[in-house]
């Protein structure tokens, strides 16, 4: 009896944990997306790695439409872009977006090992 309360607890952790990463858009520093298919002038290709990202800092332009692109170098990553809803992960390599000024917070949002809460970067649109 005791081993299944366990059991059920560790599976409930579990869970909990996992549901617990990513999620939200975090604010409004992105622009509107519109209804129409944008084309993108410019592409950032985000390269991850075991627990870290191939850059500690990105910079894109303004106002300006941007593919957002992941490359899983090694091991099983996700990338969210706090502030620009962009979540990439099961399948969903990349995402056109226009973003404001200002600075977002980038994370993996996969949970990936030991390294997991460390891997972070900064995303600078000026």
């Amino acid at each position: 009896m005791r081993s299944k309360w366990a059991a059920l607890l560790t599976s409930a952790a579990l869970v909990a944990a996992l549901s617990g990463c990513g999620g939200g858009n975090g604010g409004d520093k992105a622009a509107s997306s519109s209804a129409e298919p944008q084309t993108a002038s410019e592409q950032l290709v985000v390269k991850a790695s075991n627990w870290k990202f191939d850059q500690e800092e990105y910079t894109i332009p303004k106002d300006t439409p941007v593919e957002i692109k992941l490359v899983n170098e090694e091991g099983a990553h996700g990338l969210q872009i706090k502030g620009a809803d962009v979540k990439l992960s099961n399948g969903k390599t990349s995402k056109i977006v226009t973003l404001k000024e200002g600075t977002y917070e980038m994370k993996c949002s996969i949970v990936c090992g030991t390294g997991h809460l460390a891997m972070t970067a900064k995303l600078v649109v000026k």
